[in-house]
């Protein structure tokens, strides 16, 4: 721990773990607020999951983009665009009475425009500590990340039924523009510059360590998303278990990127990292119980926290800096569709074979995502004893010869 606090006391370093955890909150509330908004005005669940696909396909169009959009009109003037044109977005949504067509068009609208905190704050960490603290940075943000799952949907739903879906959406609404206002504000943000690509869009996906990344980080979300909708099906609405057990599912994972975030990063640091998940879903389905689900979906989020940070030290040490933003982009794409994926499949295996099967399609996805860092580890970076920061930009400089 003494290295997470030597961290936290690195200028700048707690301020941007505080204010991007602040203005990335609502991600963990709006959905579930928004199921619960839209399903009591319209009382059915397929409406409420047609506008939140919507939403996620906004989403996954504009992690890309808008990360791109960063390097050519700098951090400051997209995050705060987007910030505005989102928050607008949500608060029409709640307060405006519109039919399924028109929440879908503004719900669309909104998550193309969600502000991209996140591909930001991983740009900026490799220019507020040295390369030796990058990979437990890295750790500790994803452990801390944790927090918006765990609180998220506890605040929604409680504001939500106490006091209205309405309210639990304007709640989600503030917690973007206080949290995103701090970010902008902060001078870190103001400071670092990316360097405008000369790539064409896309073109960074080419690079395997990226591609390797972002396909296994699919796969990783995809199995969060499938025994989340596992552990619902086999307690039910009515019953607060699924909540708890979940909450352990991210305590697990906050455990296990405190504790393994500061070991070196070698060639088998992600299938090592995905074969704890993969072990702890694999047993979560031999007794669907409390108890039982509860100490293997411990396990299993042990694994959660470190491969994330794996992921993102391997993108940042193998692509150039004017790049870490669009391919941070494309892993959070890649991860959007993984969750609408391993919700679908999850679905449709819990309608045809019962609860248990979900959490064995989670396993299936977590046993793919350790085979392929696996099989593609010479795609991996060695970063043991290595700088972990991005690649510098380099141009030509011209001379004058006389």
């Amino acid at each position: 721990m003494s290295s997470y606090w030597t961290l936290l006391k690195t200028p700048g370093v707690a301020r941007l773990i505080g204010a991007q955890l602040t203005a990335r909150f609502p991600f963990g509330m709006l959905s579930l607020a928004f199921l619960i908004h839209i399903e009591a005005l319209f009382d059915s669940y397929a409406a409420a999951g047609l506008v939140l696909a919507a939403m996620s396909i906004g989403q996954a169009i504009a992690g890309p983009l808008t990360s791109r959009l960063m390097g050519r009109l700098g951090m400051r003037p997209v995050l705060i665009v987007t910030m505005i044109v989102c928050t607008a977005a949500i608060v029409v949504m709640a307060l405006v009475p519109l039919p399924i067509p028109g929440l879908m068009v503004v719900g669309f609208i909104a998550g193309l425009s969600m502000p991209p905190v996140q591909p930001a704050v991983r740009t900026i960490y490799p220019k507020v500590v040295n390369s030796r603290q990058l990979t437990p940075l890295f750790s500790l943000d994803a452990s801390a990340q944790e927090i918006i799952w765990v609180l998220g949907p506890v605040i929604a739903t409680f504001v939500a039924i106490q006091v209205s879906s309405t309210a639990g959406i304007l709640l989600a609404a503030f917690f973007l523009v206080a949290g995103g206002i701090w970010f902008v504000a902060l001078p870190e943000v103001g400071r670092v510059r990316i360097p405008r690509s000369r790539r064409k869009l896309g073109v960074v996906l080419k690079k395997p360590e990226v591609l390797l990344s972002t396909v296994v980080g699919f796969m990783l979300v995809a199995a969060c998303a499938a025994v989340e909708a596992g552990v619902v099906a086999v307690f039910g609405h009515g019953s607060a278990n699924a909540g708890w057990v979940l909450g352990i599912f991210a305590i697990g994972s906050l455990i296990g990127g405190l504790a393994l975030g500061h070991l070196p990063i070698g060639p088998w640091a992600l299938a090592s990292r995905m074969l704890i998940v993969t072990i702890g879903l694999a047993i979560a389905g031999l007794f669907l119980n409390f108890w039982w689900l509860s100490a293997a979906l411990l396990v299993a989020g042990i694994g959660i926290a470190p491969s994330f940070a794996v992921l993102f030290g391997i993108v940042s040490a193998s692509v150039k800096f004017s790049d870490t933003a669009e391919a941070y982009g494309w892993i959070g794409t890649g991860q959007l569709i993984g969750a609408a994926l391993g919700s679908a499949l999850a679905g449709f295996a819990i309608d045809h074979s019962g609860a248990g099967s979900a959490i064995y399609v989670a396993a299936g996805f977590a046993a793919l995502g350790t085979i392929i860092p696996a099989l593609g580890r010479r795609w991996h970076p060695d970063l043991r004893g290595r700088d972990a920061g991005p690649i510098p930009d380099t141009e030509p400089i011209s001379i004058q010869v006389s």
